[in-house]
């Protein structure tokens, strides 16, 4: 059988497409969560008091974090519609699609009317561009984890995969990062007058780099295979749920985890540090932004590490340290020093590496070749219904029910125990799959080659 290394034409044009496919799966996702991180940063200190400016505080910042949730919930329609086309019709061009669909969708955040001029409709409007969000983002990652993995080897889809999931803490950190400045440029009355729309405003320069990369890269090899041998599937879902359901299950409860002690420290930690512990804005974004530096490197690492090692086992491990984290990290800032917040955010924040750095290996090796882009879709979207889009309501109203951090710390415990049956159930990589595949390109081309001479 041919080696997947020879699967190109000649190792300089394999190595040039490798990297574009890993570029325009990054940029991709950076954009996409630069958005809904720029959102979330909104939802903790913008939308309360322009949006729902009737509500008591604690209200406005649940109704805030429902719409934030809106994006989540929206997600499986994403993954239904996205996935299903992405392994019918090509990665490329759905993950094009996708990326218009969030960046329109946040620009048009940006020039929202608030209450004070629209009244009830604003708060309308803006939950139906938080779903638009959610549909492009349910159907983006899956096609964006298989344009990287599938150009690469199947021997090392734990550090190719990884592109995509760098992708989220580079857009938290852009995302962040703008707010930071402008928090600290603007007043708190020019924050909420319009400095807030800038950040929005901004993804339209995001879209156009994203689309300039994506436009110029060929579908992966993976699937030209698949179309070359004619094995496309007819009902994608349905199969899935009818020939891979373990795989599907055991991909859906390894995301918990990870989506929900994302959520604590991107997302919880904000409104605790400012309504708890007294800290300026700047300071809790300051926090995340530095933990968001670290996982640039550490993603793409925890993937690579997991291609020498087991990569449930090192994903098992991982999920032990989400549970134990939390207990410890709310210890230590009980008395509001901001050294120890920051740290105490970096460590969570590199432990979320290495959960999220294989997770996109491990989700894509649960499902055969063919079903990969739809197994992949349902299993991320449906899962981050009941983590991440629930995580940030859940927090507060635990937070708000019993006002100690315990019980936050309990839901994430659990969340870890349900991610590692999810490890315990999965599979581990079967590379001959792709192998069989990349044979029908390779003789495919040998086939041409004759024929040519």
């Amino acid at each position: 059988m041919t080696n997947v290394r020879n699967a190109a034409p000649g190792s300089r044009e394999r190595t040039r497409s490798l990297a574009k496919a890993y570029t325009a799966s990054l940029t991709g996702t950076a954009l996409e969560w630069y958005d809904f991180a720029v959102y979330s940063a909104a939802a903790a200190v913008v939308f309360p008091v322009l949006f729902f400016p009737e509500s008591d505080p604690l209200t406005g910042a649940l109704l805030a974090f429902s719409t934030y949730a809106v994006g989540y919930l929206s997600r499986p329609v994403g993954g239904i519609v996205f996935g299903r086309l992405g392994d019918k019709i090509g990665r490329k061009k759905v993950l094009v699609i996708t990326l218009l669909l969030v960046g329109i969708a946040t620009f048009l955040i940006g020039v929202l009317p608030t209450y004070d001029a629209v009244g009830p409709l604003a708060a309308v409007i803006l939950v139906l561009l938080r779903f638009a969000q959610g549909v492009g983002v349910g159907g983006e990652w899956g096609g964006a984890v298989l344009l990287s993995s599938e150009f690469g080897t199947p021997q090392r889809r734990g550090f190719w995969a990884s592109a995509a999931q760098v992708g989220p803490p580079a857009g938290n950190l852009l995302a962040n990062g703008v707010l930071a400045v402008l928090t600290l440029m603007l007043t708190d009355e020019q924050f909420l007058a319009w400095g807030w729309r800038v950040a929005f405003l901004l993804s339209a320069l995001l879209v156009a780099f994203g689309l300039w990369i994506r436009l110029a890269l060929e579908d992966t090899p993976i699937f030209r295979a698949i179309e070359q041998s004619g094995d496309r599937p007819e009902a994608p879902i349905k199969d899935v749920f009818r020939l891979e359901g373990r795989g599907l299950l055991a991909a859906i409860l390894c995301r918990l985890a990870p989506d929900i002690l994302y959520a604590m420290f991107t997302v919880f930690t904000l409104t605790y540090g400012l309504t708890q512990l007294g800290m300026e804005r700047s300071q809790v974004l300051t926090a995340t932004l530095i933990g968001s530096a670290f996982q640039l490197a550490l993603i793409p690492l925890a993937g690579w590490i997991s291609d020498l090692v087991n990569r449930r086992l090192l994903y098992g491990i991982a999920a032990v340290a989400a549970a134990v984290w939390p207990f410890v990290f709310f210890l230590m800032i009980g008395g509001g020093s901001m050294p120890l917040f920051v740290l105490g955010v970096v460590v969570g924040l590199a432990i979320h590496s290495f959960l999220y750095g294989p997770q996109a290996a491990f989700i894509t090796e649960q499902f055969s070749p063919r079903l990969r882009y739809t197994g992949s879709s349902l299993a991320y979207t449906i899962a981050g219904v009941f983590g991440g889009a629930l995580a940030p309501v859940i927090f507060t109203a635990l937070l708000s029910a019993t006002g100690s951090w315990v019980a936050p710390a309990i839901y994430l415990a659990v969340a870890a125990v349900l991610t590692i049956v999810g490890v315990l159930l999965g599979r581990n990589p079967q590379h001959a799959e792709d192998e069989e595949y990349l044979e029908v390109l390779s003789s495919s081309r040998a086939g041409s080659a004759a024929t040519e001479s």
